[in-house]
């Protein structure tokens, strides 16, 4: 459900097709739970590396897992350090005149926000959210005081110092917070932004693209992709808003 905002002005020339490669490798932020993050162990977990594991088992792809900042994570695969971002990562108009997408493999996540006081005035306060997401651009959009950081927890951290009055993310990363720490809660305002969430991928790799998008499909169509969803309480499901999105 993030979205970067895009400042790359020349792409590197395309690495050699991910089809074509021994390994696929697939980029991750890792901070981001419950879509994924780094686990005790230091490999990375979540719903993205249930989901991932299984779209390579079942397009009998060899993958492995690489760890990438969110704000240079489309650079970096442009230029060849992975082959493919599973990252939470909103599918945009912007982004795909940068990479291309498959499917998308959750519909869009309700935006949510983070706050100490339940009777806030959104329009008048300073509101955090991580750089170069669809949050951070749908504040400034609004015209409301945006004050960015470059991780997620650093978001939740500034309204907790007074820094910001409230963070606006993905409802699904934002409400165990909530659940968790006293004096932190939601509002019952939400926002719908972003179109649901795909693999990313680069332009040139189609057949990787498409090997994907197949998988992706033989997820929805027996029901496991759903339960996926729901385990890890990421989204609503896809029979919930009328099927593929």
């Amino acid at each position: 459900m993030k979205t970067l905002i895009l400042s790359v002005a020349a792409l590197a020339t395309s690495a050699s097709l991910a089809m074509a490669q021994d390994v696929v490798r697939l980029g991750t932020e890792g901070a981001y739970p419950p879509w994924n993050f780094i686990n005790d162990s230091g490999e990375v977990d979540g719903f993205e590396r249930e989901l991932g594991d299984e779209l390579c088992t079942r397009a009998e792809l060899t993958c492995e897992w690489v760890t990438n900042d969110w704000d240079s994570i489309i650079p970096n695969l442009v230029s060849g350090n992975y082959d493919v971002i599973i990252a939470g990562m909103s599918i945009t108009d912007e982004r795909d005149e940068v990479i291309d997408f498959t499917q998308n493999y959750t519909p869009p996540d309700p935006s949510a926000y983070l706050a100490m006081d339940e009777g806030l005035d959104l329009e008048g306060a300073v509101i955090a959210a991580q750089t170069g997401t669809i949050q951070a651009a749908f504040i400034a959009d609004k015209g409301w005081t945006l004050v960015e950081f470059a991780t997620p927890e650093e978001t939740i951290a500034a309204v907790r110092n007074g820094e910001a009055d409230a963070v606006l993310a993905d409802k699904s990363y934002l409400a165990p917070v909530a659940a968790e720490e006293d004096g932190l809660m939601l509002l019952s305002q939400e926002e719908e932004i972003g179109g649901g969430v795909g693999l990313g991928v680069r332009e040139s790799d189609t057949e990787l693209k498409e090997t994907l998008d197949a998988a992706i499909q033989s997820m929805k169509d027996d029901g496991s992709l759903n339960a996926l969803i729901t385990t890890w309480e990421v989204a609503t499901t896809f029979g919930s808003i009328g099927g593929r999105a």
